[in-house]
C-alpha cells in the first residue's frame, strides 16, 4: 500500500544514505555505506558562502571490512564534500577505532561511545547505523541459514529472521504458514533473560544518535544477539 496523496509541496532537501555489501575474494566481506544531502537549488553556507545547485552538501564514505563473525577488521572513512573543507574532512581517521567492533555485539552503542559528538562526524556516525543491517541482509542465505526444512530439518534452533518483527512472531501467521515447526515456539528462559535489557533500553533508541537501534529486536542494540533469534532479514 502506498503513502496517501500529500498536499502541494516542494522538494527542499534530499539526503540519501545507500549501502552495498560485497564477498571480497579473500573471503572476507566488504559493507560499504554513502550518504549525501542534496538540495534543488543554491545552497548558502557560512562566511557568505554559496554552494552552486548541483553540487552536495554532503557527500561522504564509509567502508569496514567484516569476517563471516561479523567481526570489523578494517574501517576508512573519506569525506569528498563538506560545508567546512579541511575541517569536516581531516576525521576519516577516526573511524578506524571501528576496528575490533562486532555488528552482532553492542555495535552502534560502541559506535556512539567511540565517534560521538566531538569525537566524530555526525553524519559518518549516522551512516556507521545502517552497517549491522546491511551485513545480515548480504549474509542472509549466503552465511546465516535463514530456511527450515520442516521435521526432518536437523537444525535446534529457529532459522535466524523468526520472532525478530511483528510479521515474524513465532504465534503469528507467517509463522505458522511458513515455518510451523516454529508455530508458537517458546524461547528458552535463558533467551528471554538475554533478551530483556534490549527491550528496557527501548527508548534510548529512538534517539537520533542511535540511529536505528531496534530495541527488543536490535541486531546489535546494547547487548549481544539475544537466543530468540533478531532479525535484519525479511525470510
Amino acid at each position: 500500500m502506498p503513502l496517501s496523496q500529500p498536499v502541494n509541496r516542494s522538494l527542499r532537501h534530499r539526503r540519501a544514505i545507500a549501502a552495498e555489501a560485497y564477498q571480497r575474494d579473500d573471503g572476507l566481506w566488504d559493507i560499504e555505506v554513502r550518504l549525501t544531502d542534496t538540495k534543488p537549488r543554491d545552497i548558502e553556507l557560512a562566511g557568505d558562502r554559496i554552494r552552486p545547485q548541483g553540487q552536495p552538501l554532503h557527500d561522504l564514505w564509509l567502508r569496514i571490512t567484516i569476517d563471516e563473525e561479523m567481526t570489523v577488521l578494517d574501517a576508512e572513512a573519506c569525506s569528498d564534500w563538506v560545508p567546512y573543507p579541511s575541517h569536516c574532512d581531516t576525521i576519516g581517521q577516526a573511524y578506524r577505532k571501528l576496528i575490533g567492533l562486532n555488528l552482532r555485539k553492542g555495535f552502534r552503542k560502541a559506535v556512539r561511545e567511540r565517534l560521538g559528538g566531538m569525537h566524530g562526524c555526525s553524519h559518518l556516525t549516522e551512516a556507521a547505523g545502517v552497517l549491522p543491517s546491511t551485513a545480515i541482509q548480504a549474509f542472509a542465505g549466503e552465511v546465516i541459514s535463514i530456511r527450515d526444512n520442516g521435521e526432518d530439518d536437523p537444525n535446534p534452533e529457529p532459522p535466524y529472521q523468526l520472532n525478530g518483527c511483528h510479521a515474524l512472531r513465532f504465534d503469528g501467521e507467517v509463522v505458522r504458514q511458513f515455518y510451523p515447526r516454529w508455530y508458537g515456539h517458546q524461547p528458552t528462559p535463558k533467551a528471554r533473560a538475554e533478551a530483556a535489557p534490549a527491550v528496557a533500553s527501548a527508548p534510548q533508541a529512538q534517539q537520533p544518535a542511535a540511529n536505528g537501534d531496534r530495541g527488543g529486536h536490535a541486531i546489535d542494540g546494547n547487548d549481544a544477539v539475544p537466543a530468540d533469534r533478531p532479525t535484519g532479514t525479511s525470510g
